[in-house]
């Protein structure tokens, strides 16, 4: 696995072969400093490592001055064209900059950000996606291809290079998972700075999951990737549910309670998917333990199919058997299940 450069983003390691960080956005206004902490607290016990948050005007950029100091994780501050909102976030405390130093104007507004950046040691993140590649490269490379994304954001990097800054994130988005592929696979090979995944305008919870899974998930289970947002059109706490599941499926962080379950058959007589949803939902919020809980329909299969599992149950006629790694700890009836699993797993 290729190591790249490591930044810091206020305590949280991103690349250099850190564990991959976890990122949403914030969808409240940012100018109602109370509204946005209390969404971020909500991420930060979900399990976020970084939030962003819109900055649009001076007023959001002064209200990051009490959220940057109350809030339990670092900050980024996500700048369009204005480079003075960046020198007002940076100067309020935000841990991290996201802006394309070629959208703000002249070279000595870029310098000017450069040296605010350098003298907070915060990082700058260039974020490209399929809809904001430059004209001149667009008709270059015949559209928003994969190739004229990594072109454009290497155009980015080599203006803050210009200005000797090094200390960079790159994002490089498409609503097509096939050409964020692409597009990651290239600048991966092409440079050495961290790279945040994501797939841009990915859609409601359920199509928006499926795609950063595809496109985050493979990304990932091939080595690439530093940090990572999964972007749904929902509430941002759902973000994170996923992007940890993901992380959890390409074996990339196995903090926490990671639920396995069978598909169900014909040989089943509990209410599986039932109790697989409730116990999922009930160790979602557990940290801090490192757990594989199986939810299995079959009493006569379910344990030596789930040998592996440190703790799991398997069903029967209306009750069920509590095991632990493939040995029958008891048996207890259905509605006693998952209160029995779950004590199971707090004794572990």
């Amino acid at each position: 696995m290729k190591q790249t450069k490591q930044i810091a983003v206020g305590g949280v390691k991103v690349g250099g072969g850190a564990p991959v960080a976890v990122q949403s956005m914030t969808n409240t206004d940012t100018r109602d400093a109370d509204a946005t902490l209390a969404q971020i607290e909500a991420l930060a016990g979900a399990g976020c490592h970084i939030v962003r948050c819109a900055v649009p005007d001076m007023q959001a950029a002064e209200a990051l001055r009490t959220i940057c100091a109350k809030s339990p994780i670092p900050v980024v501050a996500d700048i369009h064209f204005d480079y003075r909102l960046a020198l007002a976030s940076i100067e309020v405390g935000v841990q991290k900059i996201r802006l394309n130093p070629g959208n703000i104007g002249g070279a000595d507004r870029v310098h000017e950000v450069v040296r605010a950046a350098k003298a907070r040691r915060i990082p700058i993140r260039i974020g490209v996606n399929s809809g904001s590649v430059e004209k001149e490269i667009l008709a270059r490379f015949g559209g928003p291809t994969p190739e004229a994304m990594v072109e454009s954001a290497l155009y980015h990097v080599k203006l803050l290079n210009d200005c000797n800054f090094d200390d960079i994130c790159i994002s490089i988005k498409s609503s097509s998972v096939p050409d964020t592929m692409r597009a990651y696979l290239l600048a991966h090979e092409q440079t050495d700075y961290p790279l945040h995944l994501g797939v841009t305008e990915a859609g409601t919870e359920y199509m928006g999951t499926v795609k950063s899974a595809a496109g985050i998930g493979g990304l990932l289970a091939l080595g690439v990737g530093d940090t990572i947002r999964v972007s749904l059109t929902d509430d941002p706490v759902k973000e994170i549910y996923a992007a940890n599941a993901i992380l959890k499926a390409v074996g990339r962080n196995d903090d926490g309670i990671n639920v396995v379950s069978c598909p169900t058959c014909g040989r089943t007589r509990i209410d599986l998917i039932g109790i697989a949803k409730e116990v999922e939902q009930r160790c979602a919020s557990i940290h801090g333990k490192k757990l594989k809980v199986a939810v299995m329909g079959c009493a006569v299969n379910g344990p030596g199919e789930a040998r592996e599992a440190d703790l799991g149950i398997a069903g029967g006629a209306g009750e069920g058997l509590i095991f632990r790694k493939g040995e029958i700890v008891r048996k207890v009836p259905q509605d006693e299940l998952v209160d029995a699993l779950m004590e199971e797993i707090e004794r572990s």
